[in-house]
């Protein structure tokens, strides 16, 4: 069984994830007592897939009140094989949420004795149990988000475009100079308005979950993180990314980079993207 990386649900902040895991530990003994204590590993790892992969309008309110998820990696607990090699960030806290709160229901079937340890501390399942099939994981699409959608039309300025806006007005500042390398000028302001502390992060994920649906995808310095960044960092990367493509469409308009036919902003030759380190 593999272990949540660095996230344990006895200090969990969210009042929400606390209710749902509450509930699922209560299911989980209701269950196991109506079965007597049959296939408790199984019935446990059941209610983890089915009911702790979150869709990303039931994930981001528990983001919010808990920043620290986003702190969580994907170690080894990616369970989905298309999820795997490049897992979103949805994906990314659900699975800890879900492996931490296998720890605690295999503590509760430990305690009432459906479970056993060997010497050497090791589960032991009996020959029945084993032969069982493995439950799936719930598939959720991070595309999909109705926050996101009702959050487009509402009143009032958003997180994102206040961190947009500040970036353009240092951006325009700095290209007043003589002879400004707009290209260089967008990636040190893009990196100095970019936010990397998950409490700065969170509100932007409550206001927008389709956030969750990020991915790596290769834009975060693999070697930095062992080729497993943080779900937080995913996001900053991507926000960084954003800021970069606004700057750079802000110096086409300023006349200072050209465009080709379709309207991208033309980068200096030995210009690359950028890595988030």
């Amino acid at each position: 069984m593999e272990r949540a990386a660095g996230f344990s649900l006895e200090i969990a902040m969210s009042q929400i994830l606390t209710t749902l895991i509450e509930q699922v530990r209560a299911d989980y003994l209701m269950m196991m007592e109506q079965d007597a204590g049959q296939f408790p590993y199984t019935l446990a790892e059941k209610l983890c897939n089915e009911r702790l992969y979150l869709s990303a309008d039931k994930l981001a309110p528990i983001v919010a009140e808990d920043p620290t998820l986003l702190a969580a990696r994907s170690g080894n607990l990616i369970a989905s094989e298309k999820e795997r090699e490049n897992p979103s960030v949805g994906t990314i806290i659900s699975a800890n949420i879900a492996a931490a709160m296998m720890e605690g229901l295999i503590d509760v079937a430990l305690e009432h004795r459906w479970l056993m340890l060997d010497e050497e501390g090791r589960l032991i399942l009996d020959a029945e149990e084993l032969k069982l099939t493995e439950p799936a994981v719930t598939d959720i699409d991070y595309g999909e988000s109705d926050t996101a959608r009702e959050n487009l039309t509402a009143p009032g300025v958003s997180h994102l475009t206040q961190l947009m806006n500040g970036a353009e007005s240092a951006y325009l500042e700095l290209l007043s100079a003589e002879q400004p390398n707009a290209y260089a000028l967008a990636v040190q302001v893009a990196s100095e308005h970019s936010i990397f502390a998950p409490d700065d992060i969170a509100p932007l994920v409550a206001e927008n979950p389709l956030l969750l649906g990020l991915r790596a995808d290769g834009i975060v310095d693999h070697d930095m993180f062992e080729g497993d960044a943080p779900a937080g960092m995913i996001i900053s990367a991507h926000l960084t990314q954003m800021l970069i493509s606004q700057l750079l469409e802000l110096a086409v308009e300023q006349g200072l980079l050209g465009s080709d036919s379709s309207g991208h902003p033309l980068l200096p030759e030995d210009a690359s993207a950028p890595l988030i380190h």
